[in-house]
């Protein structure tokens, strides 16, 4: 099937229409024209036959003249004989006297002899069997004197027509110009569109075979530029996206590699020994239960988030303590935080209002941001746990005294796939699972950090009202 282009369909549409118009335009104007000129050429002649009946007319009531010679005087000595000629036709129908001297042929019709001697006046353009283009008026004078029937005037349209074509030639050069400019602007104004978009169906093309490296060059800053733009910005974000995704596959084969190989070389050291000895089994059987444990949160992440990308994350809520849910997950990290000498310090207050909301993956974000604020701790570290009420919200905070995290990663850290430190473990997805489940849930997570000085979470969510 033949490919339609913008510049073909604009030429057969936009350009076919202005071409008829410009057509329509030039040929009321050469009507107009022409028909200006022949009406002042029929009401001259009409004029100068006027005077010259009645001029006869005064003449027909001198008795004592001669008519035919006053005729014949008058056709004689008529002034525009150069460009008119004056013609007398007698009773019969037949031209008797001319002031050129010379009498047309009989064959030749006169129609507006006949329509003035039916009508009153009669008028006639066409041409003469020479091919000359004339036009004639006649009015008849039988009144006047009974051998003469009429007097008639006629006149060559050579140089109207010459000076009508001279126009037609200035209109259609005219046209010609106006369609010539509006052909060059419209194939500019029509590359400067469909140059763009070729170049971003190659690029598109290139996108969807995973070439993010290309960039489409935006000169212009109308709608094509600001698509061109949006475009390389979708780019760069499908760019980061692919690193990030790599990044992420990178980072969880490693996390899943490492717990594996604990686990199988703990294994096979519990199965070759074969003295059973009771410290190596118990160092075993705990290091195999940890990287189990870890492999389990892992897991339950990744699933999570590929709940949340299809869409099938959803929230068993209801009404719960959130003091119950942020004391558990104090409670299973200060054991470990303690063998890796790091304080936790957790200002729990008396109590809060009831939060509505799944218990279940609120213990999960407090699991995830505690875990994060142990891990990018060092001995010798603080990790301070404070909930209070805040107006109509509870706000719970968990800052630590660790890396903290760079001001250019700060907007990043939430993004899913994205680790900020490759130095410590994670898959990078828990922080965007836990902002995910706090939206949910009408709070919002926000991060406060400076490189060196430590980070500061901070979970806001909506208390239950009493009246509620």
């Amino acid at each position: 099937m033949a490919k339609k282009s913008i510049t073909k369909r604009w030429i057969f549409n936009n350009l076919g229409v202005l071409c008829l118009a410009l057509v329509v335009i030039e040929m009321a104007f050469i009507y107009s024209v022409q028909n200006y000129y022949y009406s002042s050429a029929k009401q001259y002649l009409i004029s100068k036959i006027n005077a010259v009946t009645s001029v006869l007319s005064i003449h027909s009531q001198d008795t004592s003249a001669n008519f035919s010679a006053e005729i014949r005087n008058l056709l004689e000595t008529f002034n525009e004989k150069d460009k008119i000629e004056l013609m007398a036709i007698n009773s019969k129908g037949r031209v008797v006297l001319t002031s050129s001297g010379f009498s047309p042929d009989e064959t030749v019709l006169m129609p507006d002899y006949e329509e003035a001697v039916e009508t009153g006046e009669g008028y006639y353009v066409g041409k003469m069997p020479s091919g000359e283009k004339i036009m004639a008026v006649s009015v008849p004078i039988s009144s006047l004197n009974s051998e003469y029937s009429s007097v008639r005037m006629v006149t060559s349209l050579a140089e109207i027509d010459n000076t009508v074509e001279g126009y037609i030639f200035a209109v259609t050069a005219i046209c010609f110009a106006i369609l010539l400019i509006i052909i060059v602007t419209g194939l500019f104004f029509a590359g400067s569109i469909v140059k763009p978009i070729r170049q971003i169906s190659t690029i598109a093309r290139k996108f969807a075979m995973g070439d993010f490296s290309v960039r489409i060059q935006n000169n212009s800053d109308d709608e094509i530029g600001e698509l061109c733009t949006a475009i390389n910005h979708m780019a760069d974000e499908l760019s980061n996206a692919e690193a990030m995704k790599n990044e992420f596959i990178s980072s969880v084969s490693h996390e899943l590699r490492t717990p594996l190989t604990a686990i199988k070389g703990w294994a096979e050291t519990l199965m070759l020994d074969s003295d059973g000895n009771p410290d190596t089994m118990r160092k075993g059987v705990g290091v195999i239960v940890n990287e189990t444990g870890r492999l389990s949160q892992m897991v339950e992440e990744l699933l999570d988030f590929s709940r949340m990308q299809s869409g099938h994350f959803t929230l068993q809520s209801a009404n719960m303590d959130i003091l119950a849910e942020l004391g558990d997950a104090v409670l299973i990290y200060s054991d470990k935080a303690r063998r890796e000498n790091i304080s936790i310090i957790y200002n729990e207050p008396e109590m809060l209002p009831f939060v509505f909301g799944d218990k279940n993956r609120i213990r999960q974000v407090f699991i995830n941001i505690i875990d994060n604020a142990v891990k990018y701790s060092s001995p010798g570290d603080t990790v301070t746990i404070t909930a209070e009420q805040s107006g109509g919200n509870v706000k719970i905070s968990v800052a630590d005294t660790g890396c903290g995290i760079k001001e250019s990663d700060l907007s990043k850290v939430k993004t899913k796939f994205y680790k900020a430190n490759h130095t410590r473990r994670g898959s990078g997805i828990g922080l965007a699972v836990a902002d995910e489940i706090i939206s949910m849930h009408g709070g919002t997570l926000d991060i406060k950090s400076r490189e060196g000085a430590g980070t500061t979470v901070i979970i806001t969510l909506p208390a239950k009202k009493k009246s509620d």
